[in-house]
């Protein structure tokens, strides 16, 4: 396994889960390129987004299926929300676009996870590159990263193709 998702493995160990990371056949860049390779629906993908919020970095945990409604985030977050570009990501969380983890971030982030990810049994966040994948309950995603369950869908939209 590559550092980053190591980086994973020690933190859901030191977070009490007993989940194991899943390496993929193939690399999964996006939602429905990681529920293929997993053979579930893409709306049990819970995909990492960084936004920024008057220049911080804010983290939503959304699922694979939705695209995320920048004005709710505004409106929740307390300014206006922009999708964060690929070096704040990495500066941020320590991991790339397509891998990037729900947890072992480089730093403590303000976290949103859409409620739709509650409706279902299990679910899989990225594992630190984009070929690793860990299941996890919605649960354990709110004990473990602290995060706030909202409305964050935009409503009429897929987010078929949509980076995780």
């Amino acid at each position: 396994m590559k550092p980053p998702a190591l980086r994973v493995q020690a933190a859901l160990d030191a977070l009490g889960l007993e989940r194991r990371i899943i390496e993929l056949e193939r690399s999964a860049h996006t939602s429905q390129q990681a529920a293929d390779a997993l053979g579930v629906g893409v709306g049990s993908i819970a995909k990492s987004l960084v936004f920024t919020v008057h220049e911080r970095p804010v983290l939503v945990i959304a699922s694979g299926a939705n695209r995320v409604d920048e004005g709710k985030l505004t409106m929740l977050a307390g300014g206006p929300a922009r999708r964060a570009d690929a070096d704040t990501v990495k500066r941020a969380t320590g991991f790339a676009i397509g891998g990037v983890a729900p947890i072992a971030h480089e730093m403590p982030l303000e976290i949103f996870i859409d409620e739709d990810l509650l409706r279902l049994e299990i679910i899989y966040a990225a594992a630190g590159v984009p070929e690793c994948v860990f299941p996890l309950s919605p649960a354990e995603l709110v004990r473990v990263t602290g995060g706030r369950v909202a409305d964050l869908k935009e409503q009429g939209k897929p987010a078929q193709g949509e980076k995780r």
